[in-house]
């Protein structure tokens, strides 16, 4: 499992897939949502045109038995008055709920008093019962107030406001929706009802609650439902399959890559290089890299190599001469060269000095930040030098003193061992940079040379031999010291006709 999803493309798969699945459940939720927000809504449309059309009936007096709304054919109808009565229902209504009673079986209402009683026949009775209704007067408000439930189609203030009285005739403008059930001759199904008032000319305020179906809502999202249930895991599948396809093709050339650095590392054959595709995409741009660190490397190791041969080499002459001259001293001692033995102790020792600094370069010592004053250097390499002039104005770079004393150091032996009588040395400023030059007027350097002096263990004539003193590491070293310091080394023509080198760092 581990190996399975440590893999980028099954892990690019896995993701993909769980993307498309959530942006799919969301989506059809949202579709099923507005689906039956919409056919809700339509039904409940439907419902308020039937409520409508029986409360029209109701304002222009038709009786109960002749209301068109009420037949077998039509959906649940309730006719309610406003002591919450039923006074007419549908043909058939066997059950409902969701309405403003759950009655089914009319019950006839009493008659309003404008329609029950005509002036003359009512007042002999208010002029009997004047007394018995003045004493009870407050006792049935009280009553009123505590016992009595208030009907449906009673308005609160608020509703007074959004919805005034209705004069005789008239019907609300307010439609109030709900959901619910109805049993009709044996049918039970779900429904959106529609209530609508009226004010009716000789029945007072009447409330009728019509209901249309809910089955094309249902029926419609359960399609969808199942239609998403079956498609929404092939379209998954098909991206997820479709995913895997595509990141495999993308990886192809990686694992061509990591088998050609698993044959290079087996191998240690740095000549070896790791395919590139064709593509310009970040895996070719990763080959390239790979391909230009291969070669770095090979470049390191070739040089490293040919840097232990040489030191083995350089080495050799004087531990070799070195021995001899104590053999010979132990048979002979009066045949012992002190001087001879004492030199190519001297001369070993500054090789073993040299490759110990040059092995801390290549390892990336930093060198230490101080403040050098370039000139002062310059004068304290010269004193005790024969034949060295110094022309310098103060310039502070940040750096090792010890080192750039070396690099100075080497500048000078180098110009001594070719210059004819006199080497210079100068330090002067341009910009935001120090110069130090140093100048022979020897034979100088061949321009074809001028890079590869700065080689290690190079030497390119008969001048340059054991014998002066050179191994070929004074330049190469006094390079590398420079550019750790973050300027450069040059090499050149001076105006004498000799060698010039130019030191260039960066200002303090």
């Amino acid at each position: 499992m581990n190996r399975l999803f440590g893999s980028v493309r099954s892990r690019a798969t896995l993701g993909a897939t769980l993307v498309v699945a959530v942006a799919l459940f969301v989506t059809g939720a949202a579709v099923l949502q507005a689906l039956r927000s919409n056919l809700t809504a339509e039904a409940g449309t439907q419902a308020e045109g039937t409520a409508r059309a029986v409360a029209s009936e109701l304002a222009a007096r038709t009786p109960y038995d002749q209301l068109s709304g009420l037949g077998s054919k039509s959906g649940p109808v309730q006719v309610v008055d406003e002591d919450g009565n039923l006074v007419a229902a549908s043909e058939d209504l066997q059950r409902i709920s969701g309405t403003v009673t759950d009655r089914v079986e009319p019950r006839p209402s009493s008659p309003s008093p404008s329609a029950s009683a005509s002036p003359s026949q009512s007042a002999p009775a208010r002029e009997d019962d004047e007394d018995e209704d003045d004493e009870d007067e407050d006792e049935d408000d009280e009553d009123d107030d505590e016992d009595t439930e208030t009907p449906r189609s009673q308005s609160t203030p608020e509703d007074e406001e959004s919805e005034p009285s209705l004069a005789p005739g008239e019907t609300g403008r307010q439609t109030t929706f709900s959901s619910g059930a109805a049993t009709m001759d044996d049918d039970t199904a779900d429904y959106r009802f529609a209530a609508v008032d009226v004010q009716t000319h000789d029945r007072g305020l009447l409330t009728v609650s019509a209901g249309a179906p809910l089955a094309a809502e249902h029926s419609a999202v359960r399609t969808a439902l199942t239609v998403m249930l079956i498609g929404f895991p092939l379209l998954a599948a098909l991206v997820a399959g479709m995913t895997w396809v595509v990141t495999g093709r993308a990886l192809r050339p990686v694992a061509g890559i990591r088998e050609e650095m698993a044959a290079i590392t087996a191998s240690e054959d740095l000549k070896r290089r790791v395919p590139e595709p064709g593509t310009h995409d970040e895996i070719a741009r990763l080959a390239r890299t790979t391909n230009e660190t291969l070669a770095a490397l090979e470049t390191s190791v070739e040089r490293q190599r040919r840097f232990v041969a040489d030191a083995s080499h350089e080495l050799r002459s004087p531990i070799a001469s070195l021995r001899t001259q104590l053999e010979v001293a132990a048979a002979h001692p009066e045949l012992l060269d002190l001087d001879g033995a004492v030199e190519d102790t001297v001369r070993l020792q500054h090789l073993a000095a040299d490759l110990l600094l040059l092995a801390r370069l290549d390892a990336g010592e930093r060198p230490v930040d101080a403040r050098v004053d370039l000139a002062a250097l310059a004068r304290e390499e010269a004193a005790g030098r024969t034949g060295v002039t110094v022309d310098a104005e103060s310039a502070e770079v940040a750096g090792s003193r010890g080192q750039l004393a070396r690099v100075l150091g080497n500048l000078l032996d180098n110009g001594r061992r070719h210059a004819r009588e006199t080497v210079s040395v100068s330090v002067r400023r341009e910009g935001d940079r120090a110069v130090l030059a140093v100048a022979d007027d020897g034979d100088g350097v061949a321009e074809a040379d001028r890079e590869r002096i700065f080689e290690r263990f190079v030497r390119l004539d008969a001048a340059r031999s054991r014998d002066d003193g050179g191994a070929g590491l004074g330049l190469a070293i006094a390079r590398d010291v420079a550019v750790r310091h973050g300027g450069t080394l040059t090499a050149g023509a001076a105006p004498s006709g000799g060698a010039l080198f130019e030191l260039r760092l960066p200002l303090a």
